[in-house]
């Protein structure tokens, strides 16, 4: 299979990442929340087990929606996907250490790490959309860390905002893409 058979097969089957995205999305709002009305100590463990089903309520929600959810055997871009969800979990370690510095720096540091994560997305689903939402959220991340307000749970609002956001751009170009519509100079020919 070639690797733009193969994105496109990823991009269709997901959706361009919707439901990820999306239930990620909700997830971190549901931190900031917790984060701001509760305490930073509640907001910090939704999102790091709330994390922890992101990939399950994906696959039932896109199943839901009526997209396969799966791809064929023969697409090698599967093993990416799971190489690229792991490096998250590993990554949360820098997260709970700079959180011990700067309580703040929590979602700032999650912002980073959940950017980083989505650089590999443009080989995997071929969308340059996701260059820019990693650019994103690893900039507001640095900025909020660095020059924002000590505010616990504004980078849960807008970590959580960016990916809602981008899930729907990307869905929306996926089915421009289906309609035979050209998305980011490709054509579905």
């Amino acid at each position: 299979m070639l690797i733009k058979d193969a994105q496109f097969e990823m991009r269709t089957a997901f959706a361009g990442g919707f439901a990820g995205q999306l239930i990620s999305g909700l997830i971190w709002l549901a931190s900031a929340a917790l984060g701001q009305w509760v305490s930073p100590k509640s907001g910090m463990l939704m999102l790091f087990f709330g994390s922890m089903f992101i990939f399950p309520l994906t696959q039932a929600f896109n199943r839901l929606m009526g997209a396969p959810a799966r791809v064929s055997p023969t697409n090698s871009l599967w093993g990416l996907g799971t190489q690229i969800a792991f490096t998250v979990p590993i990554n949360f370690l820098l997260v709970g250490a700079a959180t011990l510095v700067q309580e703040t720096w929590f979602f700032p540091a999650a912002m980073i790490v959940v950017g980083a994560h989505y650089l590999p997305f443009i080989t995997l689903y071929g969308m340059k959309l996701f260059g820019l939402m990693a650019a994103l959220l690893v900039l507001a991340g640095a900025g909020l860390a660095v020059y924002g307000p000590v505010v616990f749970s504004l980078g849960g609002w807008l970590g959580g905002g960016l990916l809602l956001v981008f899930a729907f751009i990307g869905r929306g170009l996926v089915i421009q893409e289906q309609q035979g519509q050209p998305v980011d100079g490709r054509s579905n020919e």
